[in-house]
């Protein structure tokens, strides 16, 4: 086998010519490092999930962590990659001496800890950075580590599989990873793959969506399915079929929900994701083809048209045991325009979820429509505590999607609707969106209809169609009170407008940006149902010159100056 430290799956014997029958191989991780925390770790000062603990001479395992995070990420020992990027004697040696501190006080146990989720975390990370913790140490030491290691595979190995999805998966990763990586554990190989080609079967759909419906599943999974095919190859090992499957499936995925400036499309979960690890997952992607336009099996769909992007979440809400996260944003869309993203959803911030989870999940923190500002699925209801830990998974929500697409003379056409208000309020919402083909012209119609055979229940038929502005785009309300002028980063213009009824600008919250929570605005158009059911609308796009956008600032609809 030939590797290198500095990347790629490295041979360990090669380091320890003497101990090849123990620790053999340490696979690659991709996930990105960072040389300039090694001296704050050096330092004692322990950033995740947004807190920061020092440890002022004390051992930062005896502290009290901040947030469940924060605790998880530390117990993860995934910062041990910040270490491994510095490469220099004095990170191998504090790395060194972190890890000893922890395996030679396993007397703290903590509830985390022991966490399958966690556990798998450690133990991918152990393995990975074995060259950089175990490169200069001594016999003794490298006992102890591997003692540690062996004890912590034994404890994944029997625990119970509670947690659906992607925790599930990553445990069955880490030890497909612990029979390829030490020796005298071929005995082991087989059977590990065929639990994770089961799984992996089960939860990566046909389409390659992940049946969580959380795009930043892809991200975490491919992060750790990608360095595995890798190790399979090292030992001479055909990866399992089902893996190779998983990966050609999931990639395609990866760039459908991708705007043009990168980001992620915000459904179900997904926050923002570090752009240089999306750029070393799609460096894989052999294809490099233009994303799909259907992902049926996942329920989104996506339109392009000249720089434009739509993309539609036209799907039910997963399946409880894998819906913690899952978000009642049934028809809301993405729209995006070149490396400008216009029209989002709230979205979730990267930390310190529990406090903005309720609404994050909630109709109204998308772009769709919200009758009678309830959301369209419905969450158990659970302890504070219980949700903290385990999240509120969704009980009910539409189960009858439509969807049907056309080319048409005006440009491509999604026609949708789902019956998540239906049992409770007795309506369906149905939207249209047609994008122009050449992408400068995105129209839609919006309504609230009886169900078949039934009526509108209850006295009140009031409903808001929301529009979640990106917050880089500046929004003026014109004086008509019909539209909203849109500037966006590149200058480029765009117009909003409603044909027949009054649009509100009002205040909303991006959460998913790399520095937290951003305050933004939101288009709102308010109705009754009973008295007009129907909503249309469009945003328009206009030449990026001054002229012509000063050419739209006529006494009639020049946007409104502040009071």
């Amino acid at each position: 086998m030939v590797a290198r430290v500095s990347g790629g799956t490295v041979a360990l014997s090669r380091l320890w010519p003497g101990r090849t029958d123990r620790l053999m191989i340490a696979p690659h991780d991709l996930r990105t490092a960072d040389a300039t925390r090694a001296a704050e770790i050096y330092a004692g000062r322990f950033v995740f999930a947004g807190k920061i603990v020092t440890c002022h001479g004390r051992s930062i395992f005896d502290l009290e962590p901040p947030s469940e995070d924060w605790e998880a990420a530390l117990l993860g020992f995934g910062w041990l990659r910040h270490l491994r990027a510095a490469d220099t004697a004095l990170t191998r040696a504090n790395a060194r001496s972190l890890v000893d501190d922890w395996i030679s006080n396993q007397a703290r146990k903590r509830p985390l800890e022991s966490r399958a989720d966690v556990r798998a975390r450690r133990v991918i990370s152990l393995l990975s950075q074995a060259p950089l913790v175990l490169g200069d140490s001594d016999g003794k030491f490298y006992r102890k580590y591997l003692r540690g290691l062996a004890r912590e595979i034994r404890y994944l190995r029997y625990s119970a599989l509670d947690n659906d999805g992607v925790p599930r998966l990553q445990v069955l990763i880490a030890l497909c990873y612990a029979s390829l990586c030490l020796a005298n554990q071929a005995r082991n190989i087989k059977a590990t793959s065929r639990k994770l080609s089961e799984e992996l079967q089960r939860q990566i759909l046909p389409d390659g969506g992940h049946i969580s419906r959380n795009p930043g599943a892809l991200v975490e999974l491919l992060s750790d399915l990608l360095p595995l095919r890798q190790t399979f190859a090292a030992r001479n090992i055909a990866p399992p079929p089902a893996l190779l499957n998983a990966i050609d499936r999931m990639m395609p995925m990866l760039r459908f929900f991708r705007h043009g400036d990168g980001s992620f499309a915000l459904f179900n979960g997904m926050s923002t994701a570090p752009s240089d690890l999306v750029a070393t997952l799609l460096a894989y992607d052999d294809t490099r083809g233009v994303p799909m336009s259907s992902m049926p099996h996942s329920g989104f769909q996506r339109i392009d048209a000249g720089t434009a992007t739509v993309i539609v979440d036209t799907g039910p809400p997963p399946p409880p045991s894998v819906s913690q996260d899952a978000h009642a944003g049934c028809l809301s869309f993405e729209f995006s325009s070149g490396p400008s993203r216009i029209v989002v959803n709230c979205g979730m911030p990267s930390t310190g979820r529990e406090n903005w989870r309720p609404f994050a999940r909630s109709t109204a923190a998308h772009s769709t429509l919200t009758y009678r500002e309830t959301s369209s699925c419905q969450f158990v209801e659970l302890s504070a505590m219980k949700r903290l830990l385990r999240g509120a998974p969704i009980t009910s929500g539409p189960s009858h999607i439509e969807n049907f697409r056309e080319t048409i003379t005006e440009g491509d056409m999604l026609t949708t609707s789902h019956d998540g208000y239906r049992s409770r309020f007795g309506v369906i919402h149905r939207r249209l969106l047609i994008l122009a083909h050449d992408g400068t012209r995105l129209e839609g119609e919006d309504s609230v209809a009886p169900a078949q055979g039934g009526r509108i229940k209850g006295s009140e038929a009031d409903f808001a169609l929301r529009f979640h502005l990106h917050p880089s785009v500046k929004a003026s309300r014109l004086s008509d009170a019909r539209g909203v002028m849109l500037v966006l980063p590149n200058r480029d213009v765009w117009t909003f407008e409603a044909f027949d009824d009054k649009v509100d600008l009002e205040d909303s919250v991006f959460l998913a940006g790399n520095d937290g929570p951003r305050r933004t605005s939101q288009i709102v158009i308010r109705q009754d149902a009973r008295q007009a059911s129907t909503v249309r609308w469009s945003f328009v796009r206009s030449s990026t010159s001054a002229s012509a956008t000063n050419a739209r600032r006529n006494a009639r609809r020049e946007p409104e100056l502040p009071l």
